[in-house]
């Protein structure tokens, strides 16, 4: 089998087959697709960029600013340089930029959906309107900062998601879609700082 790298991965002049390993990202590579909503628009000339690599979170009561605002409504596509597998527990994480303040939580919530082909997506029912807000994105503070490789949810915050929780062994691509009928009173809209994988091949296995 020939293991074909991304173009952002180097692997040495002969290419990477055989028993090699890709050093691909466990994070994002690049940006499929993007339709910002009307309202905030924090973080856009930080593009793609900032929704891109490791995330860099504030902790429990300080959210990051290394975020991009998705807008009232607005919805992000994003690949990766390597597949999602589905393993034990949760595969992937999705990073936002919630805090905790005294005795409340300020969170931008979404709808998170995966694809193998980028045509066919599965959606984690977010249904929730008050915290706990189950299988949406954006209510669990991030820890992680700026460190890269597979992603420990216990550690790193964020919300995780499984795939078999939705029907895939696999996924290829990650959609967030702010949900504006659960953004803050104030208007405020999903803020995505990353996506990072838990579970993943060595490197992308496209023919």
């Amino acid at each position: 089998m020939t293991i074909l790298c991304p173009a952002l991965v180097a692997c040495g002049a002969m290419g990477c087959s055989g028993d090699a390993l890709c050093e691909a990202s466990w994070f994002a590579t690049h940006v499929e697709s993007a339709t910002f909503g009307p309202g905030q628009n924090f973080g856009r000339q930080g593009m793609p960029e900032a929704v891109l690599g490791p995330a860099r979170g504030g902790g429990c009561c300080g959210g990051s600013l290394d975020v991009v605002s998705l807008g009232n409504g607005g919805s992000i596509v994003l690949g990766f340089g390597r597949t999602i597998l589905d393993g034990p527990g949760a595969d992937f994480v999705v990073f936002e930029n919630p805090f905790e303040f005294g005795n409340s939580l300020y969170a931008e919530l979404a709808t998170v959906e995966v694809s193998v082909d980028g045509t066919d997506w599965r959606a984690f029912p977010c249904t929730a309107s008050t915290a706990p807000y189950g299988r949406c994105a954006g209510w669990h503070p991030v820890f992680l900062d700026g460190v890269e490789g597979a992603v420990v949810p216990s550690n790193a915050g964020g919300d995780p998601f499984d795939l078999a929780e939705v029907g895939l062994v696999e996924a290829k691509f990650v959609r967030v879609t702010d949900r504006p009928d659960l953004d803050p009173p104030d208007g405020g809209a999903f803020d995505l700082d990353a996506v990072g994988i838990v579970h993943g091949s060595d490197c992308d296995l496209s023919p």
